[in-house]
């Protein structure tokens, strides 16, 4: 239970090996390989050394990865089956695999004919789009009877256009009148922006009706390679886009004959992101003419593993811990209790190399916090069952998997507090035996009801704040005895210690062991001259030691106020409880009678999900709120770098020795 430890390891080897043991490497999956930019800036590697790979090689994959992408996605839109909840990878043999992958000619003809049907595809959607455009801008006009491409005559000319909603038809005639008496203005149709409206004028006064209409913001519209009426293009138009609509369905059945071979694409798919990383990764390492060098990190446990495999290969290989001070990547190992806590951490940060894995100690805070806020029994069944339900049915991997684990032990939290607390579902329990069978049923508590003494609550939750901040203060006096620096242990942390408990016995002590306040007072006493003395250690001159250790008892407001902070587990599981009880008197309203009763499952089964929703949102945010402001602010250091080993990474398939 505790970050792994990391070595550093050099490798020298042949470049006519390179390519098997790079796949050997990430077979293994342990290495991860560091970047050796320093080195082709140092003088002492730069004349002998350049960089490995091929760029360009590493962008062909990326293109081809892309492409595939496009026709997954595509092949993925026409794929009638029933998706499943939840999206994991698929367990292939290592020789199905390969088969698969070498069968890879005809998976790329299935790749290219998708690639051209959905090319075509776009181009009949582009068609489309044009074409409804067009429609849209002909329907206003569809009681335009004369020809689109007539726009004059001999004699005569027609102009069409808009005006602004705005603009009175009758007073634009009117000024027309004061220019000639010889035109004819119709208002073809009109809508909440504009009028939609067309002149017809002699030729030789076109310029003076122009000149009118310009006052009145006049925009010609254009009927470019139009013939025929609007109402015949419109008609046009619309038989067109019947038979675009033919055409895509006849490619759409085209591409759904091709889901079934979805599959082989994923294969290629993921062989390709497997070369795509191999190649990348060259990036990583140094040649000469005839060898290479690699240096990068390797979990300590796999140090025989990743020998065995470059003796294979007789390279020249050297391993080594970290130096002193120098930050490594992060790999986290916990057992299968604490490892789904450690999303909570990740969320956060994971630890820098010198701190430790706080997540063995925080998950069973996490858990108790997440269930006091919540606290139904109800609630957390229903979390329970349906987190076992899902791990069951899917193989999850990865975050999400530690998520929904982690729900499944706080759910188990919650049902609990929920049993301490007497809450099934809120009070609905009582609530629906009274409406139903006029029974005053009650199902009592094992421990208190918050809604009854809320101040006991109140007490406990600062009784947890203090236990939880001081595990933190416990984890800090250990990494500093870690480091050899025991009496930094003592001052800075005992001392601490006392002083608080001091204060704690001095002000609530006789409460509960008569005489224990005067201990508290010498406590309080002998701890804060400790403080004194010791707090300002590192400063110079005996008066600025003391001025410091004077200041430094100002810090237990900071205290004061973390311990205070856990009040939000009373205030967020009486949140739960009241909505609980709200719910319940709003379903009760219908009275004792059939609608009555549904009209109460009907509240219930709404009521209930919304605070269910809301208050299990709450508390996962408060309970993480609460490690990482509270809890991990006493010792915790994050900025560590995840390990990030050469492996053969995939998206859809995931490769295994054999068959299961």
């Amino acid at each position: 239970m505790a970050i792994v430890k990391m070595n550093k390891i050099s490798i020298v080897g042949l470049n006519r090996e390179k390519s098997l043991l790079i796949r050997d490497i990430m077979d293994l999956g342990v290495v991860e390989i560091s970047s050796q930019d320093d080195k082709l800036t140092d003088p002492e590697w730069l004349p002998y050394v350049k960089k490995d790979g091929n760029e360009n090689e590493v962008l062909n994959y990326d293109a081809k990865i892309s492409k595939i992408s496009e026709v997954l996605s595509s092949l993925e839109k026409y794929d009638s089956t029933k998706k499943p909840l939840f999206s994991t990878r698929k367990n292939i043999t290592v020789k199905e695999f390969n088969d698969k992958v070498l069968n890879g000619i005809n998976i790329e003809e299935n790749v290219t004919r998708v690639l051209e049907l959905n090319k075509s595809l776009n181009e009949l959607s582009s068609e489309e789009n044009k074409t409804e455009a067009a429609i849209m801008n002909l329907k206003p006009w569809a009681g335009f009877d004369i020809p689109l491409e007539l726009s004059e005559t001999k004699y005569a000319s027609i102009i069409t256009g808009i005006v602004p909603s705005i603009v009175e038809v009758g007073k634009l005639k009117t000024d027309l009148e004061q220019k000639t008496e010889r035109f004819y203005l119709n208002a073809v149709s009109s809508d909440k922006d504009q009028h939609y409206i067309y002149i017809i004028c002699m030729v030789k006064e076109k310029e003076d009706v122009y000149e009118v209409l310009k006052q009145y913001g006049f925009n010609t519209a254009s009927f470019k390679d139009m013939e025929g009426t609007a109402a015949e293009n419109i008609v046009q138009y619309e038989n067109k886009l019947k038979e675009i609509s033919e055409k895509k369905g006849t490619i759409e059945k085209r591409i759904t004959e091709l889901v079934p071979h979805k599959e082989e694409i994923q294969v290629l798919y993921d062989y390709l992101s497997i070369e795509r990383d191999k190649n990348k990764v060259l990036s990583n390492i140094l040649r000469t003419e005839t060898t290479f060098y690699i240096e990068g990190w390797i979990p300590e446990v796999s140090k025989e593993s990743i020998e065995q495999v470059l003796n294979k290969y007789q390279c020249w290989h050297v391993v080594k811990q970290p130096e002193e001070d120098e930050e490594y990547p992060i790999l986290m190992d916990n057992n299968s209790l604490v490892q789904p806590f450690e999303s909570i951490t990740e969320l956060y940060s994971l630890p820098s190399s010198s701190n430790i894995d706080p997540t063995p100690f925080m998950a069973p805070f996490y858990c108790i916090f997440f269930g006091l806020m919540l606290a139904d029994v109800g609630y957390g069944l229903i979390m329970s069952i349906l987190c076992f339900a899902v791990l069951r049915k899917f193989k999850l991997e990865g975050t999400i998997q530690k998520m929904i684990k982690l729900f499944f032990y706080c759910g188990i939290s919650t049902a609990f507090w929920g049993v301490m607390f007497g809450s099934w579902f809120g009070d609905a329990v009582p609530a629906g035996a009274k409406l139903i069978f006029n029974s005053d049923f009650n199902i009592k508590p094992l421990w208190i009801n918050p809604m009854e003494e809320p101040m006991t609550l109140l007490v406990f939750s600062f009784i947890f704040g203090i236990v939880h901040l001081f595990a933190g203060m416990a984890i800090k006096a250990h990494m500093l005895i870690r480091d050899g620096k025991v009496m930094d242990a003592v001052f800075d942390i005992g001392f601490w210690y006392g002083f608080i408990i001091g204060i704690a016995l001095m002000l609530f002590g006789n409460s509960i062991i008569p005489g224990s306040g005067q201990v508290g007072t010498w406590m309080t006493i002998i701890f804060a001259i400790g403080l004194i003395l010791t707090q300002g250690r590192e400063k110079n001159g005996i008066i600025n030691k003391l001025i410091s250790g004077v200041l430094s008892l100002y810090n237990i407001t900071s205290y004061l106020s973390d311990i205070l902070s856990y009040s939000r587990l009373l205030a967020l599981g009486l949140a739960t409880g009241v909505v609980s009880s709200v719910v319940s008197i709003l379903g009760s309203m219908g009275g004792r009678n059939i609608f009555g009763i549904l009209m109460f499952v009907a509240v219930l089964l709404i009521g209930h999900v919304f605070n269910f929703a809301i208050n299990a949102l709450g508390a996962f945010v408060h309970a993480a709120r609460l490690q990482y402001v509270e809890f991990f602010g006493k010792f915790y250091e994050g900025g560590g770098e995840p390990f990030n080993p050469l492996a053969k990474k995939t998206k859809y398939n995931k490769i295994i020795k054999e068959e299961i």
